[in-house]
């Protein structure tokens, strides 16, 4: 007997992951627009399209895929718009208003000139809507849904510019579509992926950066950033917000959870069970950005359990395998594996000073778990950087 899709392995590439998050993202925005609008629940406007940014930075950074196409390698230009596009959505989230009109004018560009120019490259590349058409099936479908969600967005772009511009129902619903189209392409690049192999490879070329690196990278770089911002924060210095703070640390977590089955803990297959545990964490995470406070008790108790063990479990195997050191000679460690050791080692004890931290209040002072998260961030690339120092001293061995 076969075993059953619960076993099975999610073949997941990243760019349908971070696809799937979209998605997911404007689907559940469109959902609570329509609370939003009855006055039912508050709305944090600056959450969403910190939010929304960020996945944005996340296709450039992770994909070398930019809103305005065109590119399709990661070179260090790539990565440096990406880097920065990424830390104004880190900045957009976390401190209301500070940016003023900024974010909103990104996004414009993204979904209106970047909707417009996908549109027509689709329907005048020859590798596109020409030749999907003379093939037909799942490519004409797929040029159906690229069609109806590149005109869509350039829709979403006047919205950004006048909120009056249709009844706020509508509105919401504009942006729950958004996502459903999302999720259909989704769905339907995954089978052309399936039928077409070649479709998924990117072109060679660019800076050697695996897609799971690219996110450690956004990830050491959010974590700088948030220790930064929250030095001036507890002195009152700027606003504020740990519900969007929160909610896109577990987005980030979510994201390494389903494309590459990385937790705190430890990493697990890619089941299908498993990816959908990650969605619904993203889903938790989303709320979290958009609706202030709701998701705070829940979230802050998750993340913190999770860095706990996260440190904890990885520093107790280390201690248990010490004792009883082997005797007689042994081969010289290389001194790029013994920073690796002690690398790790501070990573996994900041991790459970943060998780504390978050679990018992005014345990550390403010100022000082600032700098423990920038420490954190500081040590998370770092330790990337001595990855790829040890990947090439593999390429020379072999």
């Amino acid at each position: 007997m076969s075993a059953g899709w619960y076993s099975k392995r999610a073949d997941i590439p990243s760019d349908l992951v971070i696809l799937l998050i979209a998605g997911l993202t404007m689907v559940i925005a469109g959902l609570l627009l329509f609370a939003v609008y009855s006055g039912k629940v508050p709305y944090y406007e600056n959450g969403l399209y910190g939010l929304l940014i960020f996945i944005y930075a996340l296709q450039i950074t992770v994909l070398g895929k930019t809103p305005f196409g065109g590119i399709s390698q990661r070179t260090l230009p790539v990565l440096m718009l990406g880097i920065i596009i990424a830390c104004i959505g880190i900045v957009t989230c976390f401190v209301p208003n500070l940016l003023k009109s900024i974010p909103r004018a990104m996004l414009f560009m993204c979904f209106g000139p970047g909707g417009m120019i996908l549109l027509l490259q689709m329907l005048f590349s020859k590798d596109k809507f020409p030749l999907w058409k003379k093939k037909g099936g799942i490519l004409m479908k797929l040029a159906v849904n690229c069609a109806a969600l590149y005109s869509l967005s350039i829709v979403i772009s006047i919205l950004l510019l006048d909120k009056d511009f249709i009844p706020e129902s509508l509105t919401a619903f504009s942006v729950l579509l958004y996502g459903l189209l999302i999720l259909s392409l989704t769905a339907v690049l995954y089978k052309v992926y399936a039928l077409y192999p070649a479709a998924e490879k990117r072109p060679p070329g660019g800076i050697s950066l695996s897609d799971e690196r690219a996110v450690i990278l956004i990830t050491g770089i959010f974590m700088v950033l948030l220790g930064l911002l929250l030095i001036p924060v507890t002195f009152g210095l700027l606003p504020f917000s740990g519900s969007a703070q929160l909610g896109l640390l577990v987005v980030i977590m979510s994201i390494q959870m389903t494309a590459f089955g990385n937790t705190p803990l430890r990493s697990f297959t890619r089941t299908w069970p498993f990816v959908f545990l990650g969605l619904i964490f993203a889903s938790m995470g989303i709320v979290s950005c958009i609706v202030p406070g709701v998701m705070v008790p829940l979230l802050t108790l998750i993340i913190a359990l999770l860095n706990i063990a996260g440190g904890a479990i990885p520093l107790v195997k280390m201690l248990a395998s010490m004792p009883g050191e082997r005797h007689g000679e042994t081969a010289p460690v290389p001194s790029v594996i013994t920073k690796l050791l002690i690398t790790q080692t501070t990573l996994n004890t900041l991790s459970i000073i943060f998780g504390t931290s978050m679990l018992i209040r005014n345990l550390i002072p403010g100022p000082v778990i600032g700098i423990v998260l920038t420490a954190n961030g500081a040590v998370l690339l770092y330790l990337l950087s001595l990855l790829s120092k040890i990947d090439m001293l593999n390429e020379g061995r072999a």
